[in-house]
């Protein structure tokens, strides 16, 4: 039993003094089989003009939500936007997607090539491609569309096509409104509107 102690004793004295030296050696390797580094060389950054990235300074996939004085949920969502630096708190942005949740059920889905945004006064103006879409079967496109989401009204300066429950349609404007008492969404067509009724099919 002595003799096995006194072996155990002997071999962690040895171990104490061998891994050091193990792991000096490996450090040694390392430095000596290391790549040349050249403290001259520049570090490979891209080439960036800080002026105009500090220009464009904004954000990617923002989303802003909030609730309107009659309780309509909004949200605004974008793959970019950035400051207006010709006005103060608006922002620009790329490829919208807005959705308003009326307290009637219903629900509005507005995209857009582009929008602006202004914080202060509660708007919105989405151009390019805007697709209007609601739970309540309408399908409507148009080049632009203003919104006040404080009021919850939207409205569209120019001529609108699409279809709806009723069938296909024409109007030279269109005007969303949600009514204060039970929440439902009203879609007004004015200035010269034509319906192609689509009778609902008769099931067998």
């Amino acid at each position: 039993m002595a003799v096995r102690d006194n072996f155990h004793s002997v071999f962690v004295a040895w171990m104490k003094i061998v891994l050091p030296l193990l792991a000096l050696g490996l450090l040694s390797t390392v430095f000596l089989f290391s790549r040349k580094v050249d403290l001259d060389q520049t570090i490979p950054f891209s080439q960036i003009d800080l002026t105009q990235r500090a220009h464009d300074q904004g954000a990617t996939n923002p989303r802003f939500a909030g609730v309107a004085t009659g309780g309509e949920h909004v949200s605004f969502q974008a793959e970019k936007v950035r400051p207006d630096p010709a006005r103060e708190g608006r922002v620009l942005a790329d490829v919208v997607r807005v959705e308003l949740r009326l307290n009637g059920g219903a629900v509005v889905h507005i995209t857009s090539d582009r929008g602006e945004s202004d914080q202060i006064e509660y708007s919105a103006l989405l151009d390019g491609n805007v697709k209007i879409t609601t739970t309540t079967g309408y399908d409507v496109r148009t080049d632009r569309i203003t919104a006040q989401f404080d009021t919850m009204r939207a409205e569209t300066p120019g001529p609108v096509t699409g279809t709806g429950p009723l069938g296909a349609l024409e109007a030279g404007r269109m005007l969303l409104t949600s009514e204060e008492e039970d929440g439902t969404a009203h879609l007004l067509f004015t200035d010269g509107v034509k319906l192609i009724y689509t009778p609902p099919k008769i099931k067998d």
